[in-house]
């Protein structure tokens, strides 16, 4: 029996409604059991000092934030250009199922899991922050440049002369449609890139995350304020000083920027692949039952309980992502803010947006204390911006009749019911990258999957690190497709050119 189109879109409405209540059914749930106390003595104290510090920057040293912020484009710069070339190279390959599977584990380890491991065997050289850039950013343009290109325009290779060369018209018919496109994820991946090269410096590198660290840990809230707000004007003027007639410039002019760094010791290389990362059963000759007894006590005692914690965090984070969203999206939409208020809605996105989620738990977590609680606020109020500033850019795209409801009518029954469909769409994208950034805020101290991979590497055991970073890969891929799936089954579409 065939279904009327009434029929279809009901079916869809309500498989929507009931996936979304499923969801936030699992995120109380999740809440009930997660560890959301505040543990400090006095943390509206230090907020009120913190907040102090932003509004009173001490700028007093312009030359090391200068370093660390011409160091910091640096490292985005490189990084996010071997990504992209790399990555553009692999997406007219990304059809092959070897490539979308390789692509596919790269992307899912998170920048700093890959700056750790790099740090093993090139130390504090700036080899290490640009392929903890690179390489993940390469399997993500592979993914997007293969699906931007997918969807060009068919015609123009299909009225090509007879004879005329595979390279050829892949560069005249096919890419021309796609420029566009390609050009505007290349730009925002740049943005993405450098909030990367700022996180960096947790991990030593001598970008702005390591001044913000230094910083933040002898109390120099001024300092703080000063780096925070040069980061976000940054960010703010992206477009205004990354011209497309300056790109090359900026990419031939910042390697020199990077620094030195250490020398690379060539004989840890060897040592980190012929023997580190191999299971100590089996580096010590003690036999396959030995294996196995270490594998099952790692599986036990670390990756089980910090997968458990990682899918209990991000299933909070999710939820609280999508109502920051749904609450934010009016700020900068035309249906319900004038101009002014429009622009201060942009300043308070491009803020939430921009502040990286490791960096803004790393401050929540000295002011409350080692719990969930900062973590789950740094998510929701990071992803929450990217979604609102998203879904705010679609409203603006809707034309309301003449006599449309005002207020929260318009917002409950005009506007919402039309963007739910991207809302979700978007949310269900982020969520792989939530779970990628809950497992990474491990390293903080809250036991995600990451806070066992950071003490396994402060303990030398590289192979265990391995083996829960392929875990925590594994993880996001399965997420990913879950989320996928998702998507496919509730019909939701977005603009690829709109979200990594």
């Amino acid at each position: 029996m065939l279904r009327s189109p009434t029929d279809n879109s009901a079916m869809r409405r309500s498989a929507t409604v009931r996936t979304s209540v499923g969801f936030v059914v699992v995120a109380l749930l999740c809440l009930v059991i997660a560890d959301i106390q505040v543990t400090t003595v006095a943390p509206w104290r230090e907020l009120g000092r913190l907040l102090t510090g932003l509004v009173t920057p001490d700028f007093s040293n312009p030359a090391a934030i200068g370093t660390a912020l011409l160091r910091t484009v640096a490292f985005a710069f490189v990084g996010v250009a071997l990504g992209a070339s790399a990555g553009f190279l692999l997406a007219l390959i990304f059809h092959l199922r070897v490539v979308r599977t390789l692509c596919a584990f790269v992307r899912a380890i998170h920048e700093l899991f890959w700056a750790l491991i790099f740090l093993q065997f090139f130390g504090l050289h700036p080899l290490t922050g640009v392929l903890a850039i690179a390489l993940p950013y390469a399997g993500v343009f592979a993914k997007v440049y293969s699906e931007i290109l997918d969807e060009a325009d068919p015609l123009p290779m299909q009225v090509l002369p007879a004879g005329t060369g595979l390279i050829s018209g892949f560069l005249f018919a096919r890419v021309p449609d796609a420029w566009p496109h390609l050009v505007s994820y290349t730009a925002y991946r740049l943005e993405c890139g450098l909030r990367s090269s700022a996180v960096l410096g947790f991990v030593g590198m001598p970008t702005l995350g390591f001044a913000l660290q230094s910083s933040f840990a002898q109390g120099y809230y001024s300092e703080v304020g000063a780096l925070l707000l040069v980061f976000f004007v940054l960010i703010a003027t992206l477009r205004l000083w990354v011209r497309p007639w300056l790109v090359p410039l900026y990419v031939a002019v910042s390697p020199f920027l990077l620094g030195t760094g250490l020398p690379i010791m060539w004989g840890n290389v060897a040592r980190f692949f012929t023997e580190d990362i191999v299971p100590a059963p089996l580096r010590h000759g003690e036999g396959w039952a030995a294996l196995w007894q270490w594998f099952s006590d790692l599986l036990l005692h670390e990756a089980l309980p910090g997968v458990w914690t990682t899918v209990v965090l991000t299933q909070i984070a999710l939820v609280g992502t999508g109502l920051i969203a749904l609450l934010a999206f009016p700020l900068i939409s035309r249906h319900f803010t004038s101009r002014p208020g429009s622009v201060l809605g942009h300043v308070a996105l491009v803020v939430a947006r921009s502040t990286p989620e490791y960096l803004l738990a790393y401050v929540l977590l000295q002011l409350w204390g080692p719990s969930m609680l900062p973590a789950i606020v740094a998510l929701a109020l990071h992803n929450g911006g990217i979604i609102g500033h998203l879904i705010g850019r679609r409203s603006n795209e809707i034309t309301l009749r003449p006599d449309a409801a005002h207020g929260l009518d318009r917002y409950a029954y005009e506007m919402v019911p039309r963007l739910y469909g991207p809302f979700l769409a978007f949310l269900f994208y982020r969520w792989e990258i939530i779970m990628r950034e809950t497992a990474i805020l491990g390293i903080l101290g809250i036991a995600t999957l990451g806070f066992y991979v950071d003490s396994a590497i402060q303990e030398l055991r590289f192979d265990r690190a391995l083996v829960l970073i392929v875990i925590t890969a594994l993880l996001n891929i399965g997420v990913d497709s879950l989320a996928r799936t998702l998507r496919r089954r509730l019909r939701l579409r977005h603009m690829v050119n709109c979200e990594p």
